[in-house]
């Protein structure tokens, strides 16, 4: 099994000068750390106006950043808003590309749609078809990074004439395509169109094989048409993450922020939002009580219950019981609500020490055997594919000149 590490940069009020740039730049440090103790994925979403909840609306200028300071580490857009009124499609594809390059063939490109008013109404999306606006535009950007020219295109919710769209990825024919799911629907969509599923949902090992098992159902079946020129057959599961020897010490540092991260998606989802004054943290601070040390209470009595959070003992059991499941990766919340940046580094270091090694030693093995059986299906999947037609050099329509053959040179 594979492990990433993933970010939306919460940051809870009261925001004093400095806490955004610090809270980027600690990010970066777990990145390159995390890099370094060989993690395999590092994740960022990207999303809009969400006061508190996520302060990453530019992922594209992180991932960068960390492509120049990391080695082996891949780079996920986990996800990019694909959405043309977000990014049309051709920026996409370009951003993609230049990250891919400049990471050295690096790049994992997750889509997604956004969820909450504050964001599809900020940018005009109409909340029932955002989903067929993105699948739409993830096709086409799929076709702009592999296709030469573009042959252009005329859909519902975007078009454009024939371009090369530049630069082309190193990994060919495009870098592996994920999508964002958030329930069995999403995660029977993810299979469908042939992409990983990013399931960014907190769900037992229990629900978790059944979402594996209904992926790999798929995939391996008629119903999988892929819309990118590959398919991208794994399913990552997010997870908290927070480890100590101290199984209080470790409830302590973790579990308020991710408790958190559930509470502000929910309110910023199902609740009235007056942009910039919004006040999530002292909400939830004011509902929430003791509930910390009730945790450690009820984990003393009962042990560890399966979260990712408590000692390397309790973490070997969580992931076991994933890996169990069919899950092929799973993703560290690590950053979430106030949780401290020593503590994080610190976790960070000891997975790295004492658990990741054995699930490490098992994958090699494990990616041989699937590759070897999923080959027939992801071969009879590609033979479903509509495969946009590429243009002979006789079709491509020439570009006029803006200005007249007659005036150049005056």
């Amino acid at each position: 099994m594979k492990f990433g590490v993933f970010y939306e940069h919460q940051l809870p009020k009261p925001w004093a000068e400095g806490d955004e740039a610090r809270l980027f730049h600690n990010a970066l440090e777990q990145v390159v750390l995390a890099d370094r103790l060989g993690f395999d994925h590092a994740w960022e979403v990207e999303h809009h106006f969400l006061d508190e909840y996520s302060h990453s609306s530019a992922p594209e200028v992180f991932l960068a950043a960390a492509a120049s300071v990391t080695k082996n580490i891949r780079l996920g857009h986990g996800i990019r808003q694909v959405i043309a009124n977000y990014n049309h499609p051709a920026r996409s594809a370009e951003c993609i590309a230049t990250l891919d390059i400049m990471s050295h063939g690096r790049v994992d490109f997750g889509i997604g749609e956004g969820a909450t008013r504050l964001e599809l109404g900020g940018f005009h999306i109409p909340a029932r078809e955002k989903r067929a606006m993105a699948l739409e535009a993830a096709e086409q950007i799929a076709n702009m990074l592999a296709l030469d020219p573009y042959p252009g295109f005329e859909g519902k919710s975007f078009s454009m004439p024939c371009r090369n769209v530049l630069p082309k990825p190193m990994q060919k024919p495009h870098p592996p395509m994920w999508m964002a799911c958030t329930n069995r629907d999403t995660i029977r969509i993810a299979a469908s169109i042939g992409v990983g599923a990013l399931a960014f949902s907190f769900i037992d090992p229990d629900e978790a094989k059944a979402w594996a098992d209904i992926y790999y159902g798929i995939i391996k079946s008629d119903a999988c048409k892929p819309i990118g020129h590959t398919v991208n057959a794994n399913i990552a599961m997010v997870s908290n993450f927070s480890i100590h020897h101290d199984r209080a010490e470790a409830i302590r540092r973790g579990h308020e922020g991710f408790e958190f991260f559930g509470y502000a998606l929910n309110a910023l989802v199902a609740h009235d939002t007056v942009p910039g004054r919004t006040d999530l943290w002292n909400e939830y601070l004011a509902k929430r009580g003791d509930r910390t040390e009730q945790v450690i209470a009820e984990a003393a009595a009962h042990g560890a219950p399966s979260t990712g959070i408590g000692t390397p003992d309790d973490m070997r059991r969580h992931l076991t019981a994933f890996e169990e499941s069919g899950i092929d990766q799973v993703i560290f919340m690590q950053q979430a609500g106030r949780n401290r940046h020593e503590h994080i580094c610190q976790s960070l270091e000891l997975f790295a020490a004492e658990v990741m090694p054995e699930f490490k030693a098992r994958v090699a093995a494990r990616e041989a055997r699937k590759a070897e059986e999923l080959a027939p299906d992801i071969a009879a999947a590609l033979a479903r594919k509509d495969w946009m037609k590429p243009l002979a050099d006789d079709e491509i329509p020439v570009v006029r000149a803006s200005v007249a053959k007659a005036q150049v040179g005056r």
